[in-house]
């Protein structure tokens, strides 16, 4: 079987595989809808919001009460993420995820499934160092969850979140 299609755009490199930014398209629709006070998976040099958490001050140990959280996670780390997010919204903040549409896993059926669900035709591309890729290898959604989000799935287009 040939696998090397399925990871054709995937990262090299143990520090970097997790390393996808979110196309700013795509961000800056999330927010003139969701005005996020908080990213809570960034690097400093990439932080979508003035309020982010780094790998470094661990987004999974902090508390994200109070907020509108936009949060694209290590993909490595995804249920863990998504976890955080379903208590944190359980809690009372308004998170909305941007992840691969895996609706086969734990992550998606007990943590994001219970909130809305946008699955996005076509294939994003995400960025590296500021510049655009190649289309990623898989199927994204965004999944909202907290206090005011009715459980709805829908698909939707990367220009009209």
């Amino acid at each position: 079987m040939n696998t090397k299609l399925h990871f054709s755009s995937a990262n090299k490199g143990e520090s970097h595989r997790d390393k996808w930014e979110t196309p700013r398209e795509i961000f800056h629709q999330l927010d003139a809808e969701f005005n996020f006070t908080l990213d809570a998976a960034a690097e400093e040099s990439t932080a979508l919001c003035e309020k982010f958490f780094s790998e470094k001050s661990d987004a999974l140990k902090q508390d994200w009460g109070g907020e509108t959280v936009y949060c694209n996670p290590p993909y490595s780390k995804l249920k863990a993420f998504s976890e955080k997010a379903k208590m944190e919204a359980d809690k009372g903040a308004t998170v909305v995820m941007l992840v691969p549409a895996r609706t086969d896993t734990k992550a998606f059926h007990e943590n994001l499934a219970g909130g809305e669900v946008r699955f996005i035709k076509g294939r994003l591309k995400f960025m590296q160092n500021g510049k655009s890729q190649a289309p990623a290898p898989f199927p994204s959604m965004v999944c909202v969850l907290g206090p005011n989000t009715k459980p709805n799935m829908k698909t939707v287009t990367k220009d009209n979140l």
